[in-house]
């Protein structure tokens, strides 16, 4: 009986900033769940930070630390190829191509890209409106199928799918056309904990939880999260803030804890400082493994060299094939 083709997965994350909870559940927990159930293809996005990061002085070190932090999260190396966007030349080839199929009017629509102009009015470059073509050949170079990634990039996922559809619509069909991918379950997107959107590795930084943060710091965040007097009649309907606090919880705490501090808030008897206590705890013991591990991993030198050989290899055997279908497909093949 032949065996059915498995549908290839391709994600990537920034070596900008640090890694945060929302890396973590939004990402990194669906890259490990799929290395054992799918080929999967998993980048660090050098080529990426570069549109807001030109200055590299710090990118090994931001390079090394975001590659364990990968590995310590339980992504095997073995498993999958986990590689830098850079050391795979063959990307830049594709981009260069899916660049003529993309309309300038809708990249400057993209929010992410009206986002990034607001923050670095001064370097407002063309690889930031070109950044969700970028995107689309990491993800088309593999022909991957399915993508794990969070509710903020979804549009970016969009406009992937619609220049694949361009390219085969021009081409012959060539790219799969990609979704979004979480393991049956729906996008996570991990609130910050101020209740003033998501967490990140570059804004509200003190309403972040990164992986890298020490256990004090950790409690400290997580009493200054914002919270109100409490509830004035049973079963009232939790603000956006609240709300936060308790997905936060469900992430990290046991379904118990959850349902304790549940029915305290709809009897109208919570004690915001005892859940956040709670929370707090929970949150050194989810985090404190990982960060530890990360350190371990990030003085090995030698071992994290042979990690990015070993998958930028995999990632280029995986390109070279797409790029030898793509160049006959536009009939690139002069001799």
């Amino acid at each position: 009986m032949q065996s059915v083709k498995k549908e290839i997965v391709m994600g990537g994350i920034r070596p900008t900033g640090f890694l945060h909870l929302g890396n973590y559940f939004g990402a990194l927990r669906n890259f490990v769940r799929m290395q054992d159930e799918y080929p999967c293809f998993f980048m660090l996005a050098d080529l990426h930070s570069l549109t807001t990061h030109p200055d590299t002085k710090e990118l090994k070190n931001n390079i090394h630390r975001v590659l364990a932090e990968h590995l310590a999260s339980g992504l095997n190396p073995d498993k999958c190829a986990l590689y830098c966007q850079s050391h795979v030349f063959e990307t830049a080839e594709l981009y260069l191509y899916l660049n003529m199929m993309s309309m300038v009017g809708e990249l400057e629509k993209t929010p992410t890209f009206k986002d990034k102009v607001r923050q670095h009015p001064q370097n407002v470059n063309s690889g930031l409106l070109t950044y969700p073509v970028l995107q689309a050949a990491d993800i088309l170079l593999h022909r991957a199928h399915l993508v794990p990634v969070g509710k903020d990039q979804e549009q970016h996922l969009e406009m992937a799918r619609n220049i694949a559809g361009r390219f085969n619509h021009r081409y012959g069909d060539v790219f799969p056309e990609p979704v979004a991918f979480n393991f049956g379950s729906e996008l996570v997107k991990v609130p910050s904990l101020d209740g003033a959107g998501k967490m990140s590795k570059s804004e509200n930084q003190y309403a972040t939880l990164y992986l890298s943060d020490p256990d004090d710091l950790i409690r400290k965040k997580v009493m200054k999260a914002t919270t109100d007097s409490g509830p004035k009649e049973p079963n009232t309907p939790k603000p956006d803030y609240i709300e936060n606090l308790f997905l936060l919880m469900k992430l990290v705490s046991t379904p118990e804890v959850v349902q304790k501090f549940e029915a305290d808030y709809n009897a109208c008897t919570i004690r915001y400082g005892d859940m956040k206590k709670q929370l707090a705890e929970d949150m050194v013991n989810f985090i404190s493994p990982i960060r530890e591990k990360a350190a371990a991993i990030q003085q090995d030198t030698e071992y994290l060299k042979k990690v990015m050989v070993q998958g930028a290899e995999k990632a280029r055997v995986s390109a070279q094939a797409t790029m030898k279908v793509v160049r006959e497909a536009m009939g690139l093949n002069y001799y």
